[in-house]
């Protein structure tokens, strides 16, 4: 069995080592470029352009790469909905969601001006507000079929459909913990499509409790969240704006600090494989606390550290030669072949397999 070191002993290194970048699933990119595609625009350039390379199973990429791409495509088509919609998203309508929202009194009735806001210019999608007893609910419909074309029309799972449905939740999430100053917890998701490819990021996105199938995008919290006061005047949205949208998108998907603490922790005990007690010791928490922590922040320790091996391993398998049995023990799993299950799990591919792909030059990803 693994040992564990308690907080008498030793650090392996005065250094403390460098966490892994945050990645997200290539599912999310793919979705994104969805409008170039149905428009018949190419999107290599842009790819290029940020150092995305699609095509390999698996493909995970850099969430400051997403970022960059997200705003470049905003600002190739002038639209800052993608080309998903019936009408384009005109560069700014960002900024004046935000500035709708200053000046709030609570998250509450910041919600409500983001309602309305988006009915204004997004005809496609409508999102509300509710309330029930102690959970409130954010819902968005589909008022019209989704910008559809040859890929979408009457598929209600196609990448363009889905991802305009993330992208809204994510937008409206972000920005309401931004307002917030803290992350907040969604308690439960529904998404209106079948579940999608990468849908395992979903647990460090919006929340393990996340299933597919409804009607329409159900995300539910706790109904107090709506009495906080916004914590952000006009000097801190000039600041948030810089780099926005396509830097915010994801902000509340890692900026959260016991998931990042249990991150840091679980990827300094490599190979050791630290059990929820050990890491709760650790942070001087009970178990039953720190698991209630984690929730609160939309996580768990079994989503963290399988995402966390999950970076790792495919980031080593595609920059080193390091041989599988070797890589397996290092990031702990008690032998090569729960290591090849994993992988095939995240890939389709066996690990030589997946290797071998990614060392192949890259094909241009399909058009639709």
């Amino acid at each position: 069995m693994p040992q564990t070191r308690t907080s008498a002993d030793p650090p392996r290194s005065a250094t403390p080592p460098a966490r892994p970048r945050a990645t997200v699933a290539a599912g999310f990119v793919t979705g994104m470029l969805a409008g170039m595609r149905q428009r018949g625009l190419d999107p290599a350039p842009l790819l290029a352009a940020t150092g995305i390379a699609l095509g390999g199973a698996g493909e995970r990429v850099a969430l400051e790469r997403y970022a960059a791409l997200y705003n470049r495509i905003v600002a190739e088509l002038g639209d800052e909905g993608f080309g998903l919609f019936s009408r384009p998203l005109a560069p700014g309508c960002f900024e004046f969601l935000c500035r709708g929202m200053l000046g709030a009194a609570t998250l509450g009735e910041a919600l409500e001006r983001a309602a309305r806001f988006l009915r204004l210019v997004l005809p496609d999608l409508a999102l509300s507000l509710h309330r029930h007893g102690e959970h409130a609910e954010l819902r968005i419909a589909e008022t019209r079929p989704l910008a559809g074309d040859a890929e979408a029309s009457g598929h209600r799972d196609a990448p363009a459909r889905v991802f305009a449905f993330e992208w809204l939740l994510r937008l409206v999430h972000g920005v309401a913990s931004w307002f917030a100053g803290r992350g907040l917890a969604l308690d439960a998701v529904r998404f209106p499509y079948a579940r999608p490819a990468h849908a395992d990021d979903y647990a460090l996105v919006y929340t393990e409790h996340s299933s597919f199938g409804g009607e329409v995008l159900s995300a539910r919290f706790q109904r107090n969240l709506l009495d906080l006061p916004l914590r952000r005047d006009e000097a801190a949205l000039a600041a948030f704006l810089d780099g926005a949208p396509g830097r915010i998108t994801m902000l509340y998907r890692r900026d959260r600090e016991m998931v990042l603490r249990v991150r840091d922790l679980l990827r300094a005990a490599l190979p050791d494989n630290p059990t929820l007690e050990d890491v709760a010791r650790r942070l001087h928490l009970s178990p039953r606390s720190l698991h209630r922590r984690l929730e609160e922040e939309g996580s768990g320790f079994r989503a963290i550290k399988d995402a966390l091996r999950r970076d790792l391993a495919l980031a080593r398998l595609a920059k080193s030669h390091q041989p599988i049995a070797a890589l397996a023990a290092d990031l702990g799993y008690a032998d090569a072949s729960a290591f090849y299950r994993a992988v095939v799990g995240w890939t389709g591919l066996s690990p030589e397999r997946f290797r071998r792909q990614l060392a192949q030059p890259q094909r241009p990803a399909p058009q639709h």
